[in-house]
């Protein structure tokens, strides 16, 4: 079944409603007559969605309890979860050798465990439907690199491979899993993975790429640019309109460009491509 379907009928859980992009979606998914559940560590900050429809949770993605009492609400208010929207995530930066355990631990928690943690326990519902479809927000960092970003694209590389396993696992039983693979957005998400940059690598033998990528980043996420949340949204509803969706929807125009590139350039002339924009050298 598909987002085409009646309206009232399609129960939907997005984590990370609070903003950026699983904000966009709710709302996008909220005005076409969905019932939407919004999930959020913060609670205050999904008021603005309410007026909207939007039913709220408290959800933290890293805590196995709080995933299973999210799912058990759905499960008794609605008696059905049709689509999962995994929108929770975050980067951070810095270089490999400077960032510590405990902030490469915490990428693994929130991006990849987290989204695992609450996809584990809506697949019995889907099952039971013989119906559902997974939407995993990975980036385009799941496919390329780039330097200080280790650790967060290892996470995405993850979440690629997570959901590629997972959907021919669920195919069977009617679950769709789809990926979409953002690409630079104007959100909160550069904010913090520059600022976490900043305090790992701002100082000491990195400085200069640190530095350096800081001034892409700059230029990057601005107006003009960057894509808004509202962009991914159109994405995500296209995955969902689809009665037989692509594995795979990359945006805005920088997601389809550097993920082609990757595809067909031999990795010693992305190397070279990297270095030329990201670490062309010290001055």
């Amino acid at each position: 079944m598909s987002i085409n379907s009646a309206a009232a009928e399609r129960v939907v859980l997005i984590t990370g409603a609070s903003s950026g992009i699983g904000k966009a979606c709710a709302v996008a998914l909220l005005q076409r007559g969905f019932a939407v559940y919004g999930a959020a560590r913060r609670l205050e900050r999904l008021q603005e969605l309410q007026s909207l429809g939007l039913r709220p949770i408290r959800l933290d993605v890293t805590d196995s309890a709080s995933c299973r009492e999210c799912i058990e609400r759905i499960a008794s208010e609605s008696g059905r979860l049709d689509i999962l929207i995994n929108a929770a995530g975050y980067g951070a930066y810095g270089a490999f050798e400077e960032v510590g355990d405990e902030e490469a631990k915490r990428q693994f928690e929130v991006n990849v465990f987290g989204l695992a943690n609450i996809t584990r326990l809506a697949l019995p519902l889907m099952r039971r439907q013989q119906d559902g479809r997974i939407v995993n927000l990975s980036s385009m960092a799941g496919k390329i690199y780039t330097p200080m970003g280790a650790w967060y694209y290892a996470s995405k590389h993850a979440v690629e491979a997570l959901s590629d396993s997972l959907r021919c696992e669920v195919r069977d039983f009617g679950i769709k899993v789809i990926i979409i693979e953002p690409g630079m957005i104007l959100t909160e998400w550069s904010d913090i993975a520059v600022k976490s940059m900043q305090e790992a690598s701002a100082a000491g033998p990195y400085a200069h790429l640190a530095q350096r990528m800081q001034k892409v980043m700059d230029f990057g996420y601005r107006p003009g640019i960057a894509g808004k949340p509202e962009d991914i949204a159109k994405l995500v509803i296209k995955a969902l309109s689809d009665p037989n969706p692509r594995q795979r929807y990359a945006g805005p125009w920088d997601a389809r460009l550097l993920i082609f590139m990757r595809k067909y350039l031999p990795d010693c002339l992305f190397d070279l491509a990297v270095r030329l924009f990201c670490c062309p050298g010290r001055k």
